[in-house]
């Protein structure tokens, strides 16, 4: 299936996962304006792709090119001239980008091999769980230029690690290492090197492969509009979410494979 072709973005397909790496070594895979482009343009074609059977991909995984940095975060060079009417538009361009990762129908993760500061973590904050090597590096350091997080950051990262991990995080501007990350909820594991990182990440979209791929999207949806609700609204969000899946076919192939004890071949609608 062609995902396209981009400038600063290496695409990969390996067997249910298909591996975006955002390919700028040279500046640490700064969120430069030609990778938010490429971002925007990737971003907007996946979206637009269902979850039937006819689309093989069942997860992506979101990585960085060398061995120094996922996204080192925003391009500060490019920012230095920047207005406060640029700098909107530019906030708002990667908010298009990290909300239509969060609505895609099959799990992302992230894959941080070095450094996730600023706008690199805010990146990885919005996908589904993060994964992270020994070099991996985690922080909001915006407060260092006289800056706020404008990628997500102020949202999702409280969402993830609590308010108060949150607020210490973005006021000191600290960086954190891996083991850190994984202590506090920010990362789901913690690899060895880059290679096992990856490995991780393919086995983790190999095994949701294997699972009703509607259910996958429905629990996502789900997920997504419940976080921070009251409990009530919460669980009302649920059981509509709960009625959607029984209408579905991949519930009825579900269900009859289960009591046949059989392996049940998803139809994915």
């Amino acid at each position: 299936m062609d995902f396209g072709s981009y400038e600063t973005l290496l695409l990969e397909t390996d067997g249910s996962a298909l591996v975006v790496t955002v390919n700028r070594p040279e500046a640490m895979n700064a969120l430069a304006a030609a990778v938010v482009e490429d971002l925007l343009a990737l971003t907007e074609k996946l979206s637009a792709v269902g979850i039937d059977a006819q689309w093989p991909i069942r997860g992506i995984i979101l990585t960085g090119a060398g061995d120094k940095a996922f996204v080192a975060g925003a391009d500060i060079r490019e920012m230095s001239s920047m207005s406060a009417d640029a700098a909107e538009a530019y906030a708002r361009q990667m908010h298009t980008v990290t909300t239509r990762l969060e609505a895609l129908p099959v799990p992302v993760i992230a894959a941080v091999n070095g450094f996730a500061l600023g706008g690199g973590c805010e990146l990885a904050l919005a996908c589904d769980f993060i994964y992270t090597s020994a070099r991996g590096s985690f922080g909001q350091p915006e407060v260092n230029l006289g800056l706020v997080p404008g990628f997500g950051g102020s949202v999702r990262l409280q969402q993830r690690i609590g308010l108060g991990q949150a607020r210490e995080l973005i006021y000191t501007g600290r960086r954190i290492k891996a083991d850190e990350a994984l202590r506090i909820g920010l990362a789901n594991a913690l690899f060895d090197d880059a290679e096992a990182l990856l490995a991780g990440a393919k086995a983790t979209v190999q095994e949701i492969a294997t699972k009703a791929p509607t259910s996958v999207d429905n629990t996502k949806r789900a997920l997504n509009r419940i976080n921070g609700l009251p409990v009530a609204a919460g669980l009302e969000a649920e059981v509509e979410s709960f009625r959607e899946a029984f209408a579905t076919e991949d519930s009825v192939v579900g269900r009859a494979a289960f009591l046949a004890k059989e392996t049940p071949a998803f139809p994915g609608r």
